[in-house]
């Protein structure tokens, strides 16, 4: 057998650190690796209940580098190992005093270049994906919730990044593809034996991939440096919208990454009333923004301490949760309520020991006009007189993806 490159989690194309752990859609589980002095072993986190807690599933020797867990929707935690050119899945649950382990099977890499890692978890909580990328193609694996152990879902043409999905279905799988030296999110349907169709296409020569997608409301979270070449930039767009892809101004932190993690759900037809969660890494550190489409300025939030750095949920209400672990709490979650109103106040921390906002950082720039870089044709420039706005949706371009949701 050859042996595989190990990837320990899926990350996006901007130096950012996996997140400190994984959370369900709904928010109900969480699942992380954690230390009991040098070893590594799985801990699962109850998030749904009146307090949160966590379950260690310590299996008969440590976890090794490169392992990799998952939260599944019943309360099950899902484990990725790597073994000798394989990657063995098995879904770990508390039994009594021990752990009790499930075998579902092992996908073996193509060769040795190949990389394989966990997507994010999949609406419903029932199955879980994984994409393996090797020298000149993708494959995205079904590794829980099939019938016979681990499915071969999809091949893709093209080294394959990211992954975010794009409804409530757990079908349409959005995925940063390089293809000639260019990077562009696509759609997977994988109801359609992995049809793949473009979806972001902001301009020829720009790299353009997609960090986070809601699918209530359609908004989009986007990275590309179509706006300022050489630079990449965070924007936002609505999936099917006729407004080209915006770049606010308050987005861009010189010497510091910016990484959206988490989207307020349940606001249909208001995207721009989505609540963000953005980590930002620092030369000082990680701390946590708070942002608004239709707000001109990010606020800048300190983590709370403990916390499980770049993880967290929206609830609908507009409350973020934000887990942590300290020595004292070793399981804990902090609650950050949105800003709101006009003047954009940033609310107070809750319980569970979150910690007070700093004074919001405002930016008086407003967001980057829509014709600051090259514009796709059809569509307007700043020089344009006022008309109607363009007839195929942006950024989704000629990839109607509505359609396909729909059907």
């Amino acid at each position: 057998m050859t042996a595989c490159v190990i990837e320990p989690a899926a990350g996006h194309e901007d130096g950012a650190a996996p997140a400190g752990c994984t959370i369900t859609v709904d928010g109900a589980y969480a699942a992380r690796l954690t230390l009991d002095g040098d070893c590594l072993f799985p801990e699962r986190w109850t998030l749904d209940g009146p307090e949160p807690y966590a379950v260690p599933l310590p299996g008969n020797q440590p976890e090794e580098p490169g392992t990799e867990v998952q939260p599944m929707g019943d309360g099950r935690v899902l484990i990725r190992r790597p073994s000798e050119g394989r990657h063995v899945f098995s879904l770990l649950y508390p039994t009594g005093p021990g752990t009790g382990e499930l075998l579902i099977g092992a996908v073996e890499c193509p060769d040795e270049d190949t990389r394989l890692w966990l997507l994010p978890p999949a609406p419903g909580g029932e199955k879980a994906y994984a994409l393996a990328v090797g020298r000149r193609s993708s494959t995205v694996w079904l590794v829980a919730g099939g019938a016979f152990g681990p499915e071969h879902l999809a091949e893709i043409p093209g080294r394959c990044s990211g992954g975010v999905w794009l409804d409530h279905a757990g079908r349409m799988l959005a995925l940063d593809r390089e293809v000639g030296g260019r990077t562009k999110a696509i759609v997977v349907d994988l109801e359609r034996g992995g049809e793949v169709s473009p979806l972001l296409q902001i301009a020829d020569s720009s790299d353009d991939r997609l960090l986070l997608a809601d699918p209530d409301s359609g908004l989009l979270l986007i990275r590309s440096d179509a706006p300022s070449p050489g630079e990449e930039r965070l924007g936002w767009g609505v999936l099917g919208s006729t407004l080209p892809v915006r770049f606010p101004e308050c987005l861009r932190l010189p010497e510091c990454g910016v990484t959206p993690f988490a989207i307020q759900p349940g606001q249909v037809l208001v995207p721009e009333g989505c609540g963000v969660g953005l980590r930002i890494d620092g030369p000082v550190g990680s701390w946590v923004g708070l942002w608004r489409p239709d707000r001109r300025q990010m606020h800048h939030l300190p983590a709370p301490e403990g916390w499980l750095t770049g993880a967290g949920l929206w609830t609908r209400d507009g409350v973020l949760q934000l887990p942590y672990a300290t020595a004292e709490v070793p399981c804990g979650v902090a609650r950050v309520v949105a800003p709101s109103g006009e003047t954009g106040d940033p609310g107070g921390s809750g319980e569970s020991g979150g910690t007070g906002p700093e004074d919001p950082i405002r930016d008086t720039d407003a967001q980057a006009a829509p014709g600051s870089w090259p514009p796709a044709p059809g569509e307007p420039s700043e020089s344009d007189p006022p008309g109607p706005a363009a007839l195929r949706p942006v950024p989704l371009q000629q990839a109607p993806l509505g359609r396909l949701v729909t059907k």
